[in-house]
């Protein structure tokens, strides 16, 4: 498992985590006032991805967790790797739009991105996402021009681009403890066969009853069925449906997988 695919957590006495943003930065402002009160010597912190998305303050999303992790990163012990940004569903579906210009049917693979929310984040970059048909009409050359102007756009805003390329498949503290993803895992599997089931999720993690790879707890951060938020034995869900009119959670875990601390925004 390399490093440029995974986060590993060290030397951590509690992790926070958040969940999926969806693009709602004024909870995302509220909910870092309230984590910044609370952290701790020794506290790490995942973002379980899907920042991107659905509402209209993608930038402010992203600027957010920007001046977030500079403030963090001011305070004793903290180091640049104990801040871990993972990929979800928003992403890799902003990833796949930079390179549309490759899909064998573009159009058909916008509209599929527009229904699962990539319109947000496209508009927040300056596309135009009625106009963007009509591109992929021309071809690959006036498509591949589309796609570099908004790789412009995202090197315009000072560190979005460095967030985007420090995203990480899943997380995991060095002892093992931990396992962090966006949307779930399949028990069936090792951790290096997930593919995209990191972000897109499983229907197995509702009914896990046993311990994942040796981890004592998997923490997921968005689930596509809407199930409410739950700690269990071996699984934790923290999604309180932000983007979606719900809240925005976070929560603090010891290494022993129980819950130290819990927000709600």
């Amino acid at each position: 498992m390399g490093t440029e695919s995974f986060g590993h957590i060290a030397c951590a006495k509690r992790v926070w985590t958040v969940a999926a943003i969806h693009g709602d930065a004024d909870k995302l402002v509220r909910l870092h006032d309230a984590l910044d009160e609370r952290f701790q010597l020794g506290d790490r912190i995942v973002y379980l991805g899907n920042f991107l998305g659905r509402g209209a303050q993608v930038v402010q999303t992203i600027d957010e967790l920007v001046s977030f992790r500079r403030h963090l990163l001011a305070k004793p012990g903290m180091e640049p790797g104990d801040i871990v940004y993972l990929r979800g569903a928003q992403e890799e579906m902003w990833r796949k739009l930079l390179e549309i210009q490759f899909a064998r049917d573009p159009r058909e693979v916008f509209a599929w991105m527009l229904n699962e929310g990539v319109g947000a984040t496209l508009a927040a970059y300056g596309g135009d996402v009625d106009r963007a048909p009509a591109t992929f009409r021309e071809g690959t050359l006036a498509t591949g021009r589309w796609t570099a102007t908004l790789r412009a756009a995202v090197r315009g805003r000072p560190g979005h681009d460095e967030v985007m390329g420090s995203l990480r498949r899943a997380a995991m503290t060095t002892g093992g403890e931990l396992l962090f993803v966006s949307a779930g895992v399949d028990p069936t599997r090792p951790i290096d066969e997930q593919g995209d089931t990191f972000w897109w999720g499983s229907g197995y993690m509702a009914t896990m009853s046993e311990p994942y790879a040796g981890f004592r707890l998997v923490v997921r951060g968005y689930d596509r069925g809407r199930q409410k938020a739950q700690v269990g034995h071996v699984t934790a869900l923290i999604d309180g449906g932000c983007g979606f009119g719900g809240t925005l959670n976070a929560a603090c875990f010891t290494l022993d997988g129980h819950p130290a601390d819990w927000i709600e925004i």
